[in-house]
């Protein structure tokens, strides 16, 4: 059963439920957040990389450690473009299914490997990336205590076209442009399930929703429109 239609009425029922975690920004502004599942990979990514050059827009990656050890080259070369980096854990795991100690040495693991990788200071890394998606989107309220313990920031979706079961090009920009509204955050893939079409539908939605007068931003740039963080910053 495909679950790309049931998925919107999902995080319309999770989002209130779990308002730590973010899953959209200000519905009152243009500003979406385009992210990519599972990467580096060898060959997927850096061909995404060449459309994100042309268009020159800011993405985030929620990145596998084990990928990132293995492919650091690929690594390096999107850090060096200034795009924000977070944990998607350091294999793909459901977060659920792991011990306190285990789901905690993943991420420190992943951060690691990203120190190495972009030749950073480890302690640098821990401080500044530490925004994380649960792999399958699969998490308990234990399982966000335990990230907000540790001071992670838990990151989920708005639209989600299911493209690791690769629908076709067309039928994932269909989604995505369809489903798009102000603050949405969609979840790509550019790792070894869906990744091969990454390229091309990044290509198509990004001039698309640059046409309908969307700007791109980053995930750190949605957690300043998230009400947590306009709270502890005096907002209102």
């Amino acid at each position: 059963m495909p679950l790309a239609p049931v998925l919107p009425l999902l995080h319309k029922l999770l989002k209130p439920s779990f308002p730590t975690c973010l899953w959209e920004g200000d519905s009152q502004e243009r500003a979406i957040a385009l992210t990519f599942d599972d990467g580096p990979h060898p060959d997927h990514t850096p061909r995404l990389l060449a459309v994100l050059d042309r268009y020159q827009v800011p993405v985030s990656f929620f990145w596998l450690g084990v990928c990132v050890n293995r492919f650091p080259a690929v690594a390096r070369s999107i850090y060096e473009r200034g795009h924000w980096l977070g944990l998607h854990g350091y294999t793909h795991q459901s977060f659920p299914r792991l011990t306190a100690t285990a789901l905690q040495q993943s991420l420190r693991d992943t951060q690691k490997a990203i120190a190495q990788a972009c030749q950073l200071d480890l302690v640098i890394v821990q401080q500044q990336v530490r925004d994380v998606r649960p792999p399958n989107g699969l998490f308990t309220p234990q399982t966000l205590k335990l990230l907000q313990q540790w001071q992670y920031r838990p990151v989920m979706w708005s639209v989600v076209p299911e493209d690791w079961v690769r629908p076709g090009v067309q039928c994932v920009v269909q989604r995505v442009v369809q489903q798009t509204r102000p603050g949405s955050v969609i979840v790509l893939h550019d790792g070894y399930c869906g990744g091969e079409d990454v390229a091309a539908i990044a290509a198509q939605i990004i001039p698309t929703l640059l046409g309908q007068g969307y700007q791109f931003v980053t995930i750190d740039q949605l957690w300043q429109q998230h009400p947590i963080a306009r709270y502890r910053t005096g907002e209102r």
